[in-house]
């Protein structure tokens, strides 16, 4: 999962992240509603969009950006793909664009021609690395995770789930999925047994996420038994039947497996 996908997952999951990184309210997360936006003229989409509900018309639109290379086009193309969604919507508030930086060091700056917004507050620009904050806020607890060290990352990994699993119950459970993404990632070298084992985790059986991936790995290892098959004679709907697979799954893993030869 690449790193913006899991931040873009986490506003999705906790909104209230986005007010505490610009240190406001948590509360304002309840005013907004996140999601991607279409910006047509350039056949894009923007992932990561605070939207304010109708009965805060006094509340401004945030736009998003997760970025964790350099890149020295990023404000350029932002901030472009903003005032085209604002051409194309028109919506009647203002707005606020924020950045959010892996590190100082792949931040090439605001353009110039842009200082004019950055100066008026209305470019917001984050380096999680140097996140100070030390509140027991999960959401913060999160991306403290992510942007440490492998070494320390465990540290923070442990506090994280000893905060979790003291929540009410239908949040643990939603925010343990989380988590748990986040873990797989970041610890991309361990098996689920060894981080089960590292961290304590039973809980986490119980997550959609867990099943899907469990049903996604017990499906892969079906796939890879069909080259076997198709040795020993057995055609597509043999298969099929002997691995209680739809017939067009085996048909086009038969399919992928012979282009990547």
């Amino acid at each position: 999962m690449k790193t913006d996908t899991i931040f873009y997952t986490l506003l999705q999951n906790l909104p209230s992240v986005l007010f505490e990184l610009l240190e406001q309210s948590p509360t304002l997360a309840l005013h907004y509603d996140f999601s991607s936006v279409e910006v047509k003229e350039l056949a894009r989409r923007i992932d990561g969009v605070f939207l304010p509900k109708p009965e805060y018309p006094q509340d401004p639109i945030y736009f998003v950006e997760v970025q964790f290379q350099r890149d020295d086009d990023l404000y350029w193309r932002l901030i472009t793909e903003v005032f085209v969604y604002l051409n194309q919507y028109r919506p009647q508030r203002t707005c606020q664009i924020v950045v959010l930086w892996a590190k100082r060091s792949i931040d090439s700056g605001v353009p110039l021609v842009y200082q004019t917004l950055l100066n008026a507050n209305q470019i917001h620009i984050v380096y999680l690395d140097e996140l100070t904050d030390s509140s027991s806020s999960i959401g913060l607890g999160i991306i403290r995770m992510v942007v440490a060290s492998e070494n320390d990352a465990v540290q923070e990994a442990r506090a994280l789930i000893n905060q979790v699993q003291q929540a009410d119950a239908t949040n643990r459970r939603n925010l343990l999925e989380l988590v748990e993404r986040i873990l797989i990632y970041k610890f991309s070298n361990k098996t689920r047994q060894e981080l089960e084992a590292m961290f304590g985790l039973t809980e986490w059986r119980q997550t959609r996420f867990y099943q899907e991936v469990e049903e996604e790995t017990k499906l892969a290892t079906k796939l890879e038994t069909i080259p076997e098959l198709l040795k020993v004679g057995l055609n597509i709907e043999q298969i099929a039947q002997a691995l209680k697979l739809d017939i067009e799954v085996v048909r086009q893993a038969i399919e992928k497996q012979q282009h990547e030869k």
